[in-house]
């Protein structure tokens, strides 16, 4: 489906620099024509055959083609030959052997089920970072649970612990962990985790949600791990525009058991959505250079504000991951957590009082958002288990986007004041 000129780009691509990467790669890659600057939205829920003996080739894989949307299209498949590029083309110059493979997916947690889906049956084990987002809890407690698959949690950021639940359990199938954690922003090293878990086991397969680090600061695939997973409707589309996920893998048993997934349940993203994404992705590097700084100058003035108990974010000196993350990421981030003194009702008033931070779930868009993780996102979640992760009552967290800095630490003084 490429000709010889899309062969030699996506080689060309993969020698350029990450922002070259995010703009050029996977460009125009297995579209059936290339007329537009743009790539073109292929909005059509199936493809005309030439023949009914094309048809048939198509069918048996015989040969290459589009068939249905459901099963591949041209707008997703360039947004996953993009992911490809950005997630594995330093790797590939680390080691050449390697083959990454991406899915797109309707949702970042339809990427994560159907990952799980794709690494464990029922009767099998699956190791879980002890602090994940509310739905993905929700998704192994509820969901996973009635299928017959086990999950059993582990503080990631432990080694020691790892170590103990990799000896505990050696029939588990894979290890999934968030780095940094959503909302208490922990950071796991990933090759470090790596290495004690294929000391003791080798065949555990190694998944890390990088939603909140994104390949622009961090690249698991690259420290060792076997899958990376993201949601695309946080940073990566980043204009709060779109719902997306994505699954990126080194290991072909893995990518088609997880596209025998996507197939057969209908997790596919539409046209629109992948073209939205790819538009997205084209200015990532830029916004998180942004989205970095303004949260690191939020950081330092909450740490030093005296409504303020404590603050979570890796890219203060105080944190406990700070060394960690300055050396396994490029930046620290955009998400801060904070303690408001007062607790519940004084994080309410914060909420309902500050201005320019929008009161929203979700993260990763141009402009800022604030929410409370123990009413909204983490609702889900067990009271004793979010207050044991350290997710409070008064815990409040913010997306920071992309504003003038003074403006957003102007809008928490006041609303900080009010509350």
């Amino acid at each position: 489906m490429e000709d010889s000129k899309s062969q030699d780009l996506k080689g060309f691509y993969l020698d350029c620099g990450f922002r070259t990467r995010c703009l050029h790669a996977g460009e125009h890659v297995g579209q059936p024509q290339h007329a537009t600057h743009a790539n073109a939205i292929y909005q059509t829920s199936t493809f005309v055959f030439d023949s009914a003996q094309q048809g048939a080739e198509y069918f048996s894989g015989e040969k290459e083609g589009y068939i249905y949307t459901r099963i591949g299209n041209p707008t997703v498949k360039v947004l996953e030959a993009k992911i490809n590029a950005l997630e594995g083309g330093d790797l590939k110059r680390l080691r050449p052997d390697v083959r990454v493979s991406t899915l797109a997916y309707s949702s970042g947690m339809a990427a994560i089920a159907g990952t799980l889906l794709a690494v464990a049956s029922a009767g099998d084990t699956l190791l879980m970072g002890d602090v994940v987002y509310g739905a993905t809890e929700h998704l192994a407690s509820q969901v996973l649970r009635r299928l017959g698959i086990r999950t059993v949690e582990v503080d990631t950021s432990n080694l020691d612990a790892v170590d103990r639940a990799i000896r505990a359990h050696p029939e588990a199938r894979a290890i999934f962990f968030e780095t940094p954690t959503n909302p208490m922003l922990a950071v796991t090293d990933i090759s470090e985790l790596c290495r004690v878990v294929r000391a003791v086991n080798p065949d555990i397969r190694v998944a890390v949600d990088n939603t909140f680090a994104t390949p622009y600061l961090q690249r698991p695939l690259e420290l060792g791990a076997d899958i990376v997973v993201h949601s695309t409707t946080k940073y990566i589309g980043g204009h709060g525009t779109v719902v997306g996920g994505l699954m990126t893998t080194i290991h072909d048993d893995v990518k088609n058991a997880a596209y025998t997934v996507i197939k057969d349940v209908g997790s596919v993203p539409s046209p629109f959505d992948a073209w939205l994404i790819n538009m997205g992705l084209k200015t990532l590097p830029v916004r998180m250079e942004r989205c970095c700084a303004n949260a690191l100058g939020v950081a330092r003035f909450l740490e030093s504000h005296p409504k303020i108990e404590r603050v979570f974010y890796p890219g203060l000196e105080s944190s406990p991951f700070h060394a960690l993350a300055r050396r396994q990421m490029k930046h620290f981030g955009g998400m801060v957590s904070f303690e408001v003194r007062g607790g519940l009702e004084a994080g309410r008033r914060l909420m309902d009082n500050v201005r320019l931070f929008t009161l929203a779930v979700s993260l990763g868009s141009v402009d800022s958002l604030i929410q409370h993780p123990a009413s909204m996102t983490h609702a889900s979640v067990p009271r004793e288990k979010r207050e044991k992760g350290g997710v409070t009552d008064g815990l409040v967290r913010v997306s920071v986007g992309i504003e003038d800095v003074e403006d957003l630490i102007r809008a928490l003084d006041e609303g900080l004041t009010k509350a």
